[in-house]
Order: C-alpha cells, then sequence, then structure tokens
C-alpha cells in the first residue's frame, strides 16, 4: 500500500522554514511560536527519515532534499489556491498591498483602465510601508533594493528622483549649485543628485521637519517650505499643473526599484492576470519622465 502523505500542515510549516531560512520568521507568518515550527519540523524529518534543515544556533539552511522538497510544496500549494478560486466559481477581492505614496501617485489613478479589461476583479486596496502577515495579501508592491527572500519578484520601474519646488521659489535660479542656498526637505539623495548634476560637496541646509513620506514632502514643497527631491513619474501630474516645477533636468534613477511580489508557486489566473497588467503599464512610456520647467 502507498505511505501516507504528511499532513498538510506540517508542508507548510516545511515551505516557510525554507523561504525564510529561518524558523522566528516563519513562525510570524504561520502564527505560531518558533519552538512549535521547529517541533512540527523535527516530525516531519523523523516520519520522511530525512533531514530536512541544518541548525546552527538559530540559523537554519534548508538541505538539498529540504530545498528541493520545499520548492514542490511551494508549486502545490499555489495549485491548490487556484484550484479552490475555481472552485469557488466567483471573483474574490484580489488584495493587493502597496507602499503610500506609489498607491496614491501611481497604482490608484491606473486601476480604472485595469477594470476596464475583461478578466478584471475586484481590488481590495491596503496602504502600508510594512508588508502584511502570510495570508493577508495576494500580491505587495514594495520598494528596496530587490532582496525579497521568499517571494518571487518582478521588478516593475526604478526609483527615480530630481529636484521639485514651487514656483515662487524657483524664481531666478539658473544653476543647479543655487539649490544649495535653499532649504532643502531631508532625503537620503541629495548627496548623489548634486554630485551627479555637477556640483561637488556644497554645504546642504536642510528643512527642520523630517516627513515619513514623499507625498507629506511634495505638500511642504507646494507651500514653499523647501526643495523635494521627489518622483518624477509619480508625482508628473502636480508638474503638469504647475503646483511644482522641476528646475533642472537631472534625474537620479536606481539602485532600488518598485517590486512587485508574489507567493512562490502562486497560479491564480485572477493574480497572474493583475501581475501582467501591472508590468504592461510599468513598461508604458510616462509623460512624468520628462523634464518640466
Amino acid at each position: 500500500m502507498p505511505k501516507r502523505l504528511p499532513a498538510l500542515d506540517s508542508l507548510r510549516f516545511l515551505e516557510a522554514g525554507a523561504r525564510h531560512a529561518n524558523f522566528t520568521r516563519a513562525a510570524d507568518e504561520l502564527g505560531v511560536t518558533p519552538a512549535a515550527v521547529s517541533l512540527r519540523i523535527r516530525d516531519l524529518e523523523a516520519e520522511l527519515g530525512v533531514a530536512l534543515f541544518r541548525r546552527s544556533g538559530p540559523a537554519v539552511t534548508p538541505t538539498e532534499a529540504g530545498a528541493a522538497l520545499a520548492g514542490r510544496v511551494a508549486k502545490a500549494l499555489g495549485l491548490l489556491r487556484a484550484a479552490v478560486e475555481e472552485c469557488r466559481g466567483t471573483a474574490e477581492p484580489l488584495r493587493v498591498t502597496a507602499v503610500p505614496t506609489f498607491a496614491m501617485r501611481w497604482l490608484t489613478p491606473r486601476l480604472a483602465a485595469y477594470h476596464a479589461s475583461p478578466d478584471a476583479v475586484p481590488i481590495r486596496l491596503d496602504v502600508s510601508a510594512e508588508l502584511r502577515p502570510a495570508e493577508g495579501f495576494d500580491i505587495a508592491i514594495r520598494t528596496g533594493p530587490g532582496d525579497w527572500p521568499g517571494f518571487e519578484a518582478t521588478a516593475l520601474m526604478p526609483v527615480d528622483a530630481t529636484a521639485m519646488l514651487s514656483p515662487a521659489l524657483a524664481a531666478g535660479l539658473s544653476s543647479p549649485a543655487d539649490l544649495a542656498a535653499l532649504r532643502l526637505l531631508p532625503h537620503p539623495g541629495w548627496p548623489r543628485w548634486f554630485r551627479e548634476a555637477g556640483v561637488e560637496a556644497p554645504a546642504l541646509r536642510f528643512y527642520a521637519d523630517d516627513y515619513p513620506t514623499h507625498e507629506l514632502d511634495a505638500a511642504a514643497a507646494i507651500e514653499g517650505a523647501g526643495v523635494a527631491l521627489l518622483s518624477p513619474r509619480l508625482f508628473a501630474p502636480l508638474l503638469r499643473d504647475g503646483k511644482l516645477v522641476q528646475p533642472f533636468p537631472h534625474i537620479i534613477r536606481g539602485p532600488a526599484a518598485h517590486y512587485l511580489l508574489l507567493w512562490p508557486g502562486e497560479a491564480r489566473p485572477a493574480v497572474l492576470h493583475f501581475r501582467d497588467w501591472l508590468a504592461d503599464e510599468a513598461r508604458r512610456p510616462d509623460g512624468g519622465l520628462t523634464p518640466v520647467a
């Protein structure tokens, strides 16, 4: 007789542990304690008669057998999710979590076009800078260098930034060096922007307040508080409307990018359709990349 398969929960613990290479992070995702993960993995190893992880203190590394099994389990879980969705027969809302500025400035204005496509499903949008717990989202859009262990990551577009300020504050500017005399809204990219614009190590003066989002930086710049370093792609409407101006053409890009993250083995048609639609939208020519004075 064929041997009984391990419990599905045990395989889920294996997949999460291998994806994170850390039982504590796997436990956070699964909503259990690290001890529960460790115990379940030990029971699974005993059941299979195979070592699935190498342990060195708190660090864990999947063995070759563990990594191979975890990869196949991830694909199987994706197929199971797709089968359940098809069985339901009704379109469940797609849970999309995105960082605040990207959600407001790029994603939301494009959702009407998405819903015009024949395969569109309702979107439940969550705006957060942090990844949500497991099973809390179907697609995540996050910004960073691309090291997203445990996810299938698709780069949408590089992060870009250039100097923007109110028309009144821009009056009389003739070169990038003139910006160093103005108050700058805090941003780690300022030294690079000046350097690449040909201004060597100017003494920079920063606005007293440091805002947590680029959206707030833009609002402060509109009011004349200082010069903001903002994405010309995301904030193109403010340039077109004349609320802000881009006095100089130089734009810094990368190395960070906006990434779309999926769970490994994702196979649900609605999720894959939304991923492909997002990637197509990101590749379209964007007027926000055109310098506006």
